[in-house]
């Protein structure tokens, strides 16, 4: 197929790809930061709504903010990670578009905007994995928080909810386990 990647490629992005839990030592340098984002944002989102907003959480004391929001199990693998992402959504995404004609509608149903917000920031989460990965580092992505707490914390004017976690780095593939079973074609799919 033209312009497909190779098997390589598919392995890196999905066939080799784990969750980590457990990371090594190492930095995740601003640049590649900057590089990560500007790959996500590539991803197309509903009339190029872009609702996720990214906050990296790298320093010591961000992580001490953050450390209070997760759940027990999330704690230490939090706290090892390089650096943890907390994507969020812009519930006032639209102020932000291009395209007029849909912000417009966005602004009018609340409704709608809710949900176009929490679907496509999911997506954009989604297109940062795949980023990650295609640039050599390992996720580990999470929704093991107290929403609240964490939205008390880092988004106290109520403009951005969080969604999910991601943390990221160099994984320890030492103690990576299998991948567990995934559901079979029939099992997931239905062709019409």
């Amino acid at each position: 197929m033209a312009n497909s990647l190779d098997n390589s490629g598919l392995d890196v992005i999905f066939g080799n790809a784990r969750t980590c839990r457990d990371w090594q030592n190492g930095e995740v340098p601003e640049l590649l930061l900057r590089k990560l984002y500007e790959l996500t944002s590539l991803g197309p989102t509903s009339a190029n709504c872009q609702p996720a907003r990214f906050v990296f959480v790298i320093s010591s004391e961000a992580k001490n903010r953050l450390k209070p929001c997760l759940a027990v199990g999330n704690i230490n693998k939090t706290m090892t990670a390089s650096a943890t992402v907390i994507i969020a959504r812009d519930i006032r995404f639209f102020e932000l578009m291009d395209n007029a004609e849909s912000a417009a509608s966005f602004a009018a149903d609340q409704q709608s905007a809710e949900i176009h917000g929490f679907r496509n920031s999911t997506l954009q989460a989604a297109y940062l994995i795949i980023a990650a990965r295609a640039i050599g580092l390992d996720c580990g992505p999470m929704s093991g928080f107290d929403q609240t707490a964490l939205d008390n914390e880092f988004f106290p004017d109520g403009r951005l909810k969080s969604n999910l976690l991601i943390n990221f780095g160099y994984g320890d593939k030492t103690s990576m386990p299998e991948r567990l079973p995934r559901h079979a074609f029939g099992e997931a799919c239905k062709i019409l």
